[in-house]
């Protein structure tokens, strides 16, 4: 979790000196009257497709100058009826002015069903019921992209604004760009911020394993707003060669997925790869057609024929689909990117061990403590964990992510020993400590050390970065680090802003 910088809050100096009463409303009226007369005003741009009205928007600090909002771009056609489960189209051009003051209605969704919590960030989980007001409006017409837009130019950079498009995290199963205020960095940085809705779940990683259901459309709606990006930032001020995809944990993954991609080719030049990687356990779905049967029989569509059965789907409802409870298996989702031989040609490691991938500049990065999730079911309280949850933990990671291996039990007493401080082995809390460093390790760590070290040994730009911050928080136990302070951004802004 970055800290603000100086002058970032509602009223950061208030003097109350001399009158505080009379200063703070004056303060107040001021700056409210600042707000209503900068949202009166509507800056409007021409893109390819046709005119939109924006809204200009002040930030509360004396340091960050207004921002140009435009909520609710589309970048793709409505991707319903007979276009569900194929990639995105490009968007319809339209005449007069589009207003884009208003986020559009997000992807078809249920948080409360989607997945294990232990695949959900922590802060969705603890805030479920903020995140609902987000994704009340539902509607499989979703794909569209939120643009902030700088208004005061940098003495340093006064020409083309750099862009950076964050692709939201999650489980692969929910999310939105709506939930995510691009300003604050968009004004601190100097830089176009954009977020973006894409198909998520059922809807945007179904896959048959065939022809009939290739799967990977989120994947496909990303490059497709990466597309329209490409083409038509110039006229929101920014520059199409400075274009940066960034994402945290599943938006990582999604990060590390396009830079393996040949659609994605010359739409972006950098990548920041956050607590995530095409390599985790969770990046990509190697059983899709297993879930896809399961969930045709939960809503009486026939299993046997691919065609047949897609075609059912596509004329179910899109709530009807989306509550279905389909549980993936530990350290593992259910709908997600698959490999389809084209979207991603091949298993990740292959393409990245034979440096299948463009030249980007990347920057990947690991929190402490990322696997907090995967231990908090097993401590007993906050005394740490026993022997046997210890050795349970262990076996049941074992089981869950190599089934039953010749030579499992070697593997197993393996991980233990080397899992084990033996220098204080009896000690709960440390047997605590040393079962979230091998979630993490393996997870988190061990993934991103891999994509960098494969990334840099084939000639890309590589930056990578460790994280730690103890911070107190109500979402996270005391003892926990600092992957629970971690919203999206676990970096401060100019961390990123200085790989630019």
């Amino acid at each position: 979790m970055w800290c603000a910088p100086r002058g970032i809050g509602l009223f950061p100096h208030l003097q109350t000196n001399g009158g505080p009463a009379t200063s703070l409303w004056i303060l107040i009226l001021s700056w409210n009257f600042s707000v209503v007369s900068m949202q009166n005003y509507h800056p409007t741009v021409n893109t390819h497709y046709g005119a939109v009205r924006g809204v200009r928007v002040p930030l509360p600090s004396e340091i960050l100058g207004p921002v140009d909002q435009y909520l609710g771009v589309p970048y793709a056609a409505p991707p319903v009826g007979e276009n569900r489960f194929l990639p995105p189209e490009p968007p319809s051009s339209w005449s007069g002015i589009k207003n884009a003051t208003h986020f559009a209605p997000v992807c078809p969704q249920n948080i409360h069903n989607a997945v294990p919590e232990i695949m959900m960030p922590i802060w969705f989980t603890f805030n479920l019921d903020i995140v609902a007001t987000y994704i009340q409006d539902q509607n499989e017409d979703c794909l569209y992209l939120n643009i902030y837009v700088p208004t005061e130019d940098d003495i340093r950079d006064t020409g083309a604004k750099p862009v950076m498009v964050y692709i939201h995290g999650g489980s692969y199963m929910e999310g939105t760009g709506n939930m995510i205020d691009g300003s604050v960095l968009a004004s601190y940085g100097n830089v176009i911020v954009i977020t973006l809705n894409f198909r998520v779940g059922v809807l945007g990683f179904l896959s048959t394993g065939d022809q009939a259901a290739k799967g990977n459309y989120g994947l496909l709606d990303q490059i497709q707003a990466l597309r329209w990006i490409s083409e038509n930032i110039a006229d929101f001020g920014g520059d199409s060669n400075r274009i940066t995809v960034f994402g945290s944990g599943i938006g990582a993954s999604c990060v590390s997925l396009l830079t393996l991609s040949h659609h994605s080719e010359g739409l972006f030049h950098r990548a920041i790869i956050q607590s995530g990687s095409a390599l985790s356990s969770w990046a990509v779905n190697y059983q899709p057609v297993k879930y896809t049967r399961l969930l045709a029989e939960k809503v009486g569509c026939n299993v046997l024929d691919t065609l047949d059965m897609v075609d059912c789907l596509r004329k179910k409802s899109a709530r009807e689909l989306v509550e279905q409870d389909i549980q993936p298996a530990r350290y593992h989702v259910a709908f997600g990117p698959v490999i389809d031989g084209d979207v991603i040609p091949d298993d990740p490691e292959i393409l990245m061990e034979q440096g299948e991938f463009l030249n980007y500049d990347i920057m990947l990065g690991v929190n402490q403590g990322e696997g907090l999730r995967f231990v908090e079911n097993v401590v007993d309280s906050e005394d740490g964990v026993s022997g046997n949850d210890f050795d349970f933990s262990v076996s049941d990671f074992v089981d869950s992510l190599y089934g039953y291996p010749e030579g499992k039990d070697t593997l197993r007493e393996t991980i233990k020993f080397m899992y084990t401080d033996w220098a204080d082995r009896d000690n709960p809390e440390t047997r605590r400590k040393t079962l979230v460093a091998l979630f993490t390790d393996h997870q988190w760590v061990e993934p991103s050390v891999v994509t960098a070290d494969l990334h840099a040994r084939y000639g890309s730009p590589t930056y990578f970065y460790a994280f730690y911050h103890h911070c107190q928080s109500l979402m996270k136990p005391a003892w926990s680090d600092s992957r629970l302070c971690s919203v999206n951004l676990s970096l401060p802004p100019s961390a990123h802003l200085r790989f630019l």
